[in-house]
């Protein structure tokens, strides 16, 4: 990004805005960090700003309560704002509003977690989870993101695009299973395509496998959902059931979604 104009070329001719550009970076920059406040030399430097610029920019987010501080004014994170927002977004959103019942069947049918997710660049955010009552997460990971390259929400999203898509590796490793090459990947992929779904056994969890199901109301796919479940519990027969049981609401779900989406159609 330039620093006498802020123009950028990926913005489709529009000059990119500096300010705005970096507000954006510095929010993204404190969400990624979770639990982990962040000190203003920290932000300064991870963002290349000098440092009186980022304690004007954290006081006017402050101010507005999209950065909250601690008493002593030198710890920074994310601010309610943002929660209310993210809650905004899910709520105006009618794919994730219409696919909402279709997890709640699978949910009491399997009484496992059932995930919807949505690819975002090399990522896939989570939208909405129905958790188990025999496993229950201390964090829920709805607005969290993974990397789609581990779980089965990415991987049944990635089979739906050409490998020629697909970067150039060493990928992120989250646990011993994870997928860490580009062919290793593509060729989990063919897979996914010859079964149509994806299984991911703990590649992005420890002692997880889940199974995936790209919704196909938008082409590539976009959405996904997904059944997880503990090995402990994973038996042939559970999962010949997982399969039948996901393959029938995703049935439901790209039924039930209109075609784009909805009226508007965002890109």
């Amino acid at each position: 990004m330039s620093d006498t104009g802020g123009v950028r070329s990926d913005t489709g001719g529009v000059r990119e805005v500096k300010s705005a550009a970096r507000t954006v970076e510095l929010l993204e920059l404190l969400a990624a960090r979770g639990d982990r406040p962040a000190r203003l030399q920290e932000l300064a430097d991870e963002l290349g700003v000098p440092r009186s610029s980022m304690y004007a920019l954290l006081q006017t987010l402050i101010s507005r309560g999209w950065v909250r501080t601690d008493v002593t004014g030198s710890l920074y994170g994310i601010g309610i704002h943002a929660l209310l927002t993210g809650t905004s977004y899910l709520d105006s959103d009618p794919r994730v509003r219409a696919v909402r019942p279709c997890l709640d069947e699978a949910s009491e049918a399997l009484g496992e977690t059932i995930h919807m997710g949505r690819l975002d660049g090399r990522d896939v955010a989570y939208l909405a989870t129905r958790e188990s009552h025999e496993y229950l997460r201390t964090i829920s990971r709805v607005g969290r993101r993974l990397p789609a390259h581990v779980g089965a929400l990415g991987k049944a999203l990635l089979a739906e695009r050409p490998d020629e898509e697909l970067p150039e590796g060493p990928y992120e490793a989250l646990t011993p299973s994870s997928h860490t090459s580009r062919e290793s990947l593509a060729a989990d992929l063919a897979r996914v395509r010859a079964r149509g779904h994806s299984v991911d056994r703990e590649e992005g969890v420890s002692g997880i496998v889940g199974f995936g199901f790209a919704l196909r109301y938008d082409s590539p796919a976009l959405d996904a959902i997904s059944c997880s479940v503990p090995v402990a519990r994973l038996t042939p027969e559970h999962e010949e059931r997982i399969v039948a049981v996901m393959r029938e609401i995703r049935v439901k779900a790209e039924a039930t979604v209109p075609a784009g989406g909805g009226s508007v159609h965002w890109r």
